[in-house]
């Protein structure tokens, strides 16, 4: 691992992606959706976080802080696989009001006014019932994490669905609706039918060995999330900023999707062993990563 002084991308987070096929889309929405991913205007994906990422430090360092943005974005991720088109809406306000609502369950109230006058927080709260009356769901497209990628979020992918790239040097694996980006990357692509498939099977052997390895609530959690979009959409995992604060190396051989399938193996079949050790490796791997924020 590289020092994260080194790395010039914040922040250090991972996500997990859904896109939806434009036919997921109801009118009007799917035409401006068709539109947007023909525009030659739109980020690409190469930029697409660091356009993310310097509208939210605006929105973080103004005076006072904006909880969330005015408008809900009308960006995306785009893919294409097969010759469909796939959406995956930021959805930057709906995303901001969740985080902020995080925020507040884990901060002191006394501590949270220090950062978000509570007036300012007050407002946001209002806001955000009065969008909820309206909105159908509250399962955005894109959840995060920083500093670590939850073990759960592993379960849905198999090996071979990896996709790295290192500057110029190429590793990737074989098959999948994956795409090369030009940019440090690490991610994970698979459809929808096979995510869900892999996370009910892990839930199976997770209810019957509880305390041996990944977490239930977890596991569940995925579980729920995936069911809220269109059965034949893409799941993405994408180790985003946290490639900056691994080095080539360590991004070649971390193999936590396939630790975790191995630990879900083991619990299958009764080789407790196994899924202890597995869980154990993996667990060890990202606890070296999270220790970097303390260090930073």
């Amino acid at each position: 691992m590289r020092s994260c002084h080194d790395a010039v991308v914040l922040p250090y987070a991972a996500y997990l992606r859904v896109y939806e096929s434009l036919t997921a889309f109801a009118e009007p929405e799917r035409s401006r959706w068709a539109a947007y991913a023909g525009s030659d205007q739109r980020p690409r994906r190469a930029g697409a976080l660091d356009v993310e990422h310097a509208r939210a430090l605006r929105r973080l360092i103004a005076v006072p802080p904006i909880v969330a943005p005015i408008r809900e974005s009308r960006h995306a991720y785009v893919r294409r696989a097969d010759d469909i088109t796939y959406i995956c809406p930021w959805e930057t306000r709906l995303r901001s009001w969740l985080a902020f609502d995080r925020f507040k369950a884990g901060t002191p109230e006394r501590l949270a006014d220090k950062f978000v006058p509570q007036r300012v927080a007050d407002q946001a709260d209002a806001e955000f019932e009065r969008w909820k009356q309206g909105s159908g769901t509250l399962s955005p497209h894109i959840l995060s994490s920083t500093w670590q990628v939850p073990l759960g979020w592993f379960v849905p992918f198999v090996a071979k669905e990896r996709w790295l790239v290192l500057g110029s040097q190429n590793e990737s694996g074989s098959g999948g609706p994956t795409t090369a980006t030009p940019t440090r990357t690490l991610i994970y692509v698979t459809p929808m039918a096979q995510a869900r498939r892999r996370v009910a099977r892990a839930l199976n052997g997770v209810r019957r060995h509880v305390g041996e390895g990944l977490e239930l609530s977890e596991v569940e959690s995925v579980g729920r999330w995936l069911e809220e979009f269109h059965p034949h959409s893409l799941v993405e995992l994408d180790y985003g900023g946290l490639v900056h604060i691994l080095d080539d190396a360590a991004l070649r051989a971390d193999e936590s999707v396939a630790e975790v399938a191995a630990a879900v193996t083991g619990m299958e079949t009764g080789q407790a062993e196994l899924a202890v050790a597995m869980y154990k490796r993996v667990v060890a791997r990202w606890r070296v990563v999270q220790a970097l924020e303390s260090a930073n």
